[in-house]
């Protein structure tokens, strides 16, 4: 099982963070989240991180140029996309040489089949709780939902997961669960993350996965 720890922002967490060894890191480039990085990241720091821990861009509803400077900026390799981006849009990045995460809000009424159309053009989907917000609000959805769940393209799971969850999310059947991404129950304040939690969360994964 992968872990991500998504939403850093300043430079001594964020390394502290990736001492611990997470699969991947995740940077939001979303102006109205409180977790918005640009003006806190240290591109010469980010680096520096190891190369075994993917870097990811998150974005909502940005165009293919300005993707394109900020992942060239702080060396993103993974862009995660929260919007209403199109197929078209995801393989013109997938194309640019990205993995592309493609973002989805889930509710009861979710259709899984509408993704079809992306499952060609995205590497991996994301599976949030679905708000009048782009993700980042902390609340779970009913995960077993994700029975439904038909299509061959392995997903990351998101929404309010913290440390009491694990046994639950164990309970998860399909085959395609790749990722567990985490985000405001491993917060002190937003972007700053709680390395002690982070810290146990990781060795839980990693010891009963």
């Amino acid at each position: 099982m992968k872990i991500k720890v998504c939403g850093m922002k300043y430079t001594e967490n964020i390394q502290a963070v990736a001492d611990l060894n997470p699969d991947y890191l995740g940077f939001i480039f979303y102006e109205k989240s409180p977790r918005y990085a640009v003006h806190d990241l240290n591109a010469m720091q980010l680096s520096t991180i190891s190369g075994n821990i993917q870097k990811v861009g998150i974005f909502v509803n940005e165009e293919f140029n300005a993707i394109k400077q900020i992942c060239r900026e702080f060396q993103i390799t993974t862009v995660q996309l929260h919007g209403d981006e199109s197929p078209e849009l995801c393989e013109k990045l997938e194309n640019a040489g990205y993995a592309v995460v493609k973002a989805f809000g889930i509710n009861e009424n979710f259709d899984f089949g509408n993704l079809q159309v992306y499952v060609d053009c995205c590497d991996f989907f994301l599976f949030d709780t679905k708000t009048s917000e782009y993700g980042g609000s902390g609340k779970k959805f009913k995960w077993d939902l994700l029975n439904r769940y038909h299509l061959k393209l392995p997903f990351f799971i998101s929404g309010g997961i913290s440390l009491d969850d694990l046994d639950e999310i164990k309970k998860i059947k399909s085959e395609y669960l790749y990722a567990i991404d985490v985000n405001s129950r491993f917060e002190i304040e937003a972007g700053l993350k709680d390395v002690t939690m982070i810290n146990l969360f990781i060795k839980r994964i990693r010891d009963e996965f």
